[in-house]
């Protein structure tokens, strides 16, 4: 054989090697990699066809994985008994086998119908183990037509030396199968250690929370409790904040030491100074005496800074050096005073945008957010409602020395409001609702919602650039037996919004498509609301009720 065929050659193999290993390392899809695989086998080679063999699901068979030049059926055929013909012999055995002529060869069985001898051609038949570090994980099987100086050991050798890359993706398959497993059931572990743990339902003291959200507040505050790690509070005003600040204290092995609040949001910029980091005699005009600041009252203890989102820029900075170095010197002092403190935030504003808009300074944000929780707004957390209801109302009773009830019909009402004020704002109609009630049962004609005097309608719309949540949320799903027509306004349910007067456009929607008319009538005024209410002969209060419903945002001009 001259040297040009063998160099010829040498080159074929090489790059038939390195395309099928660049095959089977770009994909996991191991069946895919395979079928690629025979393909360059098979077009490099010009074999005639090839095919992959590997035991089955139970093991007790061996079937055709993978082949080219095989049609369906003839692979739905290919299955051997362990040991049985040459394919079982070389899964058995590990050693490749050469036939020359498959039509002189006995121990050749062609289970497939596509590997038999031919009439005018001889057909040779070579196949090689998939041989891993422990195990043959299957075979790989190929013919050729036997003309001109073909030679079948240089076929063997190509063959093996391709066998052992697709005996590599067999065991690498393997091992990420098994690893997918194994995540699988530890996920499914966890799963059913957080089910169980859910069913055991968290309490803290003050806080009432027998809701899916609540009690997701009420785990990560146990959770985070027993660590020193600062927390940030977030959530709507009137949420609760303080009374979590609390808990998380409570909780916590510092419950023995002081818990020492400040309300950021209350002070100035030199008061706020003063309040938290002390003075010294003399410091500023009525500095009368050397005065400890809320930091040094905290010491071993927590500090919990309310509305940490409205401190000055000024401030910030003040602040930050506070809690990067843990010491700080009072106002007008020089020598530095350390302290070992449990810091906890809270902010019902939206510190990513005030980031992003450059009022807050990063490096800040970044040092008081290291655990967030988020407690969530009255609305998504409906269920609690009714055991609210029941502790302000036994207060109120205990303190005015009365027997007040609530009927279903007022219960519903407050289940349907809005409550942009949240917690705070639902104590306080109950409260108001008790004081002016006549008799022994708040029913819902009691509420001021009923006869349009709620006041807090327009906190609906704000417009706060830095709000944790959207202001408008659409309210929940109404009965399905409601009036056609009919608008739910929270408190004031089964307000319509009629027709408008005759001297409307002739472009007016249809009466029965509530949104179409809303945004019409919006339209026809400018966006303004209170146009648009009158046009609709609705009070203000109900349109932005049916514009919450409908979800339409207020255009601005």
């Amino acid at each position: 054989m001259s040297r040009s065929y063998q160099d010829q050659r040498s080159h074929l193999e090489l790059i038939t090697v390195y395309e099928i290993g660049r095959i089977l390392g770009a994909s996991l899809d191991i069946d895919r990699s395979f079928h690629a695989a025979l393909n360059v086998l098979v077009a490099h080679l010009s074999l005639q066809r090839a095919m992959i063999v590997m035991p089955g699901e139970t093991d007790a068979t061996l079937a055709v994985r993978s082949s080219v030049g095989l049609t369906r059926e003839q692979e739905a055929r290919g299955v051997w008994q362990p040991g049985e013909g040459v394919i079982g012999h070389v899964h058995a055995s590990g050693m490749p086998v050469v036939i020359p002529d498959v039509s002189q060869a006995a121990e050749f069985i062609d289970r497939t119908g596509a590997f038999g001898a031919q009439d005018d051609r001889m057909s040779a038949f070579v196949v090689v183990p998939l041989k891993t570090e422990h195990s043959v994980v299957g075979v790989l099987a190929a013919q050729r037509t036997v003309e001109g100086g073909a030679r079948l050991s240089d076929d063997q050798r190509i063959l093996t030396m391709v066998a052992t890359l697709l005996a590599q993706t067999v065991s690498l398959h393997a091992a990420v199968r098994d690893e997918h497993q194994r995540l699988q059931a530890e996920t499914t572990r966890l799963q059913k250690a957080l089910q169980r743990e859910s069913r055991g339902r968290r309490t803290i003291a003050n806080v009432i929370g027998e809701s899916k959200p609540m009690q997701q507040v009420f785990n990560e505050v146990h959770q985070a409790a027993p660590s020193r790690a600062t927390v940030l509070l977030r959530g709507e005003s009137g949420t609760g904040k303080e009374a979590i600040a609390r808990a998380v204290h409570y909780l916590s092995p510092r419950k023995d030491q002081p818990f020492i609040k400040v309300n950021c949001a209350a002070l100035t910029e030199s008061l706020l100074e003063s309040e938290l980091f002390g003075h010294e005699k003399g410091a500023f005009t009525g500095a009368v005496g050397e005065r400890k600041g809320r930091f040094e009252l905290a010491h071993n203890g927590t500090l919990f800074l309310d509305e940490i989102g409205d401190v000055s820029p000024g401030f910030q900075a003040k602040l930050l050096r506070v809690l990067q170095e843990r010491e700080f010197e009072r106002v007008g002092g020089t020598k530095p005073v350390k302290v070992d403190v449990r810091l906890i935030c809270a902010t019902n504003r939206d510190l990513e945008k005030m980031v992003q808009r450059g009022e807050y300074r990063a490096d800040l944000y970044y040092r008081i957010n290291v655990v967030s929780i988020f407690l969530p707004p009255l609305r998504e957390r409906r269920a609690d409602i009714p055991a609210l209801v029941t502790h302000f109302l036994d207060r109120y009773n205990k303190e005015n020395r009365r027997q007040l009830q609530v009927a279903p019909d007022a219960l519903e009402v407050l289940m349907h409001c809005y409550w942009p004020g949240n917690v705070r704002e639902l104590e306080n109609c109950i409260e108001r609702t008790a004081t002016m009630v006549q008799g022994d049962v708040i029913r819902d004609l009691a509420f001021p919602c009923k006869h349009n005097r709620c006041l807090t309608q327009t906190l609906h719309f704000m417009d706060k650039a830095d709000a944790v949540a959207p202001a408008a949320v659409p309210l929940p799903p109404l009965p399905s037996e409601r009036p056609a027509g009919i608008v739910r306004t929270g408190p004031t349910a089964g307000v319509k919004v009629p027709a408008v007067a005759a001297a409307a456009v002739d472009d007016e929607p249809d009466e029965s498509d509530e949104r179409a008319r809303l945004v019409w009538a919006l339209e026809q005024c400018g966006w303004v609301q209170a146009k648009a209410a009158r046009m609709l002969r609705v009070t203000p209060r109900q349109l932005g009720y049916a514009l919450l419903k409908h979800g339409i945002e207020v255009r601005k001009f």
